[in-house]
């Protein structure tokens, strides 16, 4: 905890926000940070969460706590589980915590993939079992798990992703249903391109990213700021933008992954 002169405890309870550091995660701690909950911050880079925690803190008069972890490390995981079993109230937990790849599912290293798998799918879930039973013996609560517009479109090069993604929109979905008439409301989030750090890796550096429309792209405060209202509304799907609920609406009729498969023969005999 950032000390000395800390705040009292918020009477909303604590925010549990995974990937922090930057990008949604960061606009949802700000966010939330101006509704009056204390703050969680978990995410790998450490410097950042301390930097993040004292801004929230200097300029909310909540309580702030940094956490660093790797959430592809089950040790990591169980700290935060045992650290989210110390706290008086956790009233949101927001799994946002994530990383994309770009390549072939055959040529991505067997690691990387299994990483994924860990933070997007095994974390996610380990996360939302560890903070339910409280929220739901007090009938108060919120968890909110960062999925994608890729959830709904099997893309080629990033398989894992979107695949993983999907089963974040599936498990919100079937808690959102579970949990009706609990006080407990769930969602999946899934936006499109959003301008955040979540590109400037390696992986992504051989792409053009201005090459993709200026009006595909939002900012990380405006969909968190959807959501939020969403989340008001207990709806369990969140798709911000105009242009993303357009391209959730065609994927979910089935119609391009129709398209993909008609023209994958094509595909194939331009490559020789």
């Amino acid at each position: 905890m950032i000390e000395p002169s800390a705040p009292a405890r918020s009477r909303r309870g604590t925010a549990v926000v995974t990937g922090a550091s930057s990008g949604i995660g960061m606009a949802y701690a700000r966010q939330l940070a101006a509704r009056g909950y204390d703050l969680l911050l978990v995410a790998r880079r450490e410097e950042r969460l301390r930097a993040l925690a004292e801004e929230l803190q200097r300029d909310w008069r909540i309580r702030a706590e940094p956490l660093v972890a790797d959430l592809a490390r089950d040790a990591d995981v169980d700290r935060l589980i045992a650290r989210l079993g110390e706290l008086d109230r956790v009233a949101v937990l927001v799994n946002n915590a994530g990383f994309g790849t770009s390549g072939s599912f055959a040529s991505t290293e067997p690691a990387r993939t299994l990483a994924m798998i860990d933070v997007h799918v095994v974390a996610s879930t380990r996360l939302c079992q560890a903070v339910l039973p409280g929220m739901i013996a007090r009938r108060r609560g919120a968890i909110v798990n960062v999925a994608s517009v890729a959830a709904f479109v099997a893309a080629p090069g990033n398989v894992t992703y979107s695949a993983t993604k999907a089963y974040l929109v599936t498990l919100s979905e079937g808690l959102h249903l579970e949990l009706q008439g609990s006080g407990v409301r769930v969602q999946a989030l899934c936006p499109g391109f959003t301008r955040t750090e979540f590109h400037d890796t390696p992986e992504f550096a051989g792409h053009d990213l201005s090459r993709i429309p200026a009006a595909l792209w939002m900012s990380a405060d405006d969909v968190v700021a959807a959501s939020l209202r969403a989340l008001r509304r207990d709806e369990a799907i969140c798709v911000p933008g105009r242009a993303n609920q357009v391209i959730v609406a065609l994927a979910r009729t089935g119609l391009p992954q129709l398209m993909a498969r008609r023209l994958a023969p094509l595909r194939r005999r331009l490559r020789r």
